[in-house]
């Protein structure tokens, strides 16, 4: 395992040299939270692939293919449909808005009032979403260095925390395009093949397997439904992924660059689930699904390119845990600790130590966090939830409906959050029913308070409209050059 180490330690010292270098970038808050809103095609496609496509995407999506076979896929595959949707339908308008987070636009659209709600649930879902990322280190670092659960979090949540606090959005898209070079190498390219070879082919596989292994719905109608209302959905809406479409140099870049990332992503999902089948020939009895990742890299692959692919599944894990790193700090500082105090910093100097700040704060917080749960799917489950039955209806309502209100979109922010966290409470945080019926609650409420209160002022919509075509936006500060 000597070779292995090897590639993955050059890795993990290359994570934190492209930090140090990103620190040098981000002089003003523009440059730290979004990357100076001016990257090309080729940067915004890698990175945003690099964002959606975490743990859950390369380490669960093998494991939904060992368990279902093909349909293994819809998961990702949800994810990859969320992102086109929100390249070719959203984005374009998104990124014109010049602004920093969700709850920013809210209070753009709505008149200012929506601002700390929002915010406080946009920050628990970007804060879940930061944990079941930093949990899964550990089973990376399990198979790599047989490392204690708690070491394995602390050691791979602290390289994370440490390039995205010194760099902010510069080092994380720095890091975040070499871990899609990685990524795609890793999987698509080693992974893949191999793992259909040494199962005999495709042949060898449907010989082996149930014909239901191989059926494109075999997963199941209700669960394909779910993962739509959850992940293309919330695809749509969370900051990780918004803050991202502002890093866009323009608004083709970001429709254009988004459709590539999400095709990506479509390719990828097919990917992990051809290599869970193929770990289900291999390995039949395997005590739980998601270990066939690992199980499969560790035993069949040749000694160099296992660690490349381990690689792989680190890059995966730490894309996703940084994006949602930034995105928790950026909501927790810009939407909820700024307006609590009633005032914002004095210049482009004190907005970026703040943001470091709360990025190392929250860093430490997810790391803490992580070693107290458990149960990574219920962590992102309950993220998912609340993101989608609190904030879908209020954000796509507010781009596509000009009759909603502030009132309607507290309301509907109240009543969908509080319903999906008592439907979990009643019928369990894996149940379908509490995203149904959250969300359903949201809409109600949202269209019955909108139509039921004045309608919104027109100079604020008018402000709004200027804001969508490009007009009016608040200009970046250029730093000086150094």
């Amino acid at each position: 395992m000597a070779v292995d180490y090897t590639v993955i330690v050059v890795y993990l010292v290359g994570m934190l040299a492209m930090g140090w270098w990103g620190m040098r970038r981000a002089r003003s808050k523009s440059e730290f939270l979004v990357a100076g809103r001016r990257l090309g095609p080729a940067m915004y496609s890698g990175t945003m692939a690099a964002i959606v496509l975490g743990g859950a995407s390369t380490i669960g999506g093998v494991g939904l293919g060992y368990r279902y076979g093909l349909s293994g896929a819809w998961m990702v595959f949800t994810i990859g449909l969320g992102l086109l949707a929100l390249s070719v339908f959203f984005s374009a308008r998104i990124a014109r808005l010049k602004v920093y987070t969700v709850s920013e636009m809210l209070d753009l659209r709505y008149g200012g009032r929506a601002g700390v709600i929002s915010g406080v649930v946009m920050w628990a879902y970007t804060l879940m979403l930061a944990v079941t990322s930093t949990i899964a280190y550990a089973t990376i670092f399990d198979v790599l260095f047989d490392m204690n659960r708690t070491l394995a979090i602390v050691l791979g949540g602290s390289i994370v925390v440490a390039y995205s606090t010194l760099g902010g959005m510069w080092s994380i898209t720095l890091t975040d395009m070499v871990q899609f070079v990685v990524k795609t190498i890793g999987v698509l390219l080693l992974l893949l093949p191999i793992a259909v070879v040494k199962a005999g082919g495709f042949g060898e596989m449907r010989a082996k397997l149930p014909t239901t292994y191989f059926d494109p719905l075999g997963i199941g109608g209700e669960t394909i439904f779910t993962y739509v209302l959850i992940y293309t959905f919330g695809m749509l809406i969370g900051q990780d992924i918004w803050q991202r479409v502002f890093t866009a140099r323009s608004d083709t870049t970001a429709r254009w660059g988004g459709t590539v990332a999400g095709t990506y992503c479509l390719a990828y999902a097919l990917a992990g689930a051809v290599i869970g089948t193929a770990a289900k020939v291999l390995y039949p009895n395997l005590a739980n699904a998601d270990d066939a990742f690992a199980t499969i890299v560790k035993d069949e692959l040749p000694v160099g390119v296992r660690g490349l692919v381990l690689a792989a599944a680190l890059a995966a894990v730490m894309s996703t845990s940084s994006g949602a790193l930034i995105a928790c700090a950026t909501v927790a500082n810009n939407d909820i600790w700024s307006r609590l105090r009633g005032r914002t910093p004095s210049g482009d100097h004190d907005e970026v130590r703040g943001n470091r700040v709360f990025i190392l704060v929250m860093g430490v917080a997810v790391i803490g966090t992580a070693i107290a749960l458990n149960n990574v799917v219920e962590a992102l489950t309950v993220a998912y939830n609340l993101l989608v039955g609190g904030l879908l209806v209020p954000i796509l309502g507010g781009l596509l409906w000009k009759r909603g209100t502030a009132q309607g979109a507290l309301a509907s922010v109240a009543v969908g959050g509080l319903a999906v966290i008592g439907l979990m409470a009643g019928y369990g945080i894996l149940a379908n029913e509490p995203v149904y019926y959250g969300l359903l609650a949201s809409l109600v409420v949202y269209v019955a308070v909108s139509l039921a209160t004045p309608a919104t002022d027109t100079a604020v919509l008018e402000a709004w409209r200027d804001r969508l075509a490009g007009r009016g936006e608040v200009l970046e500060p250029v730093p000086a050059p150094r």
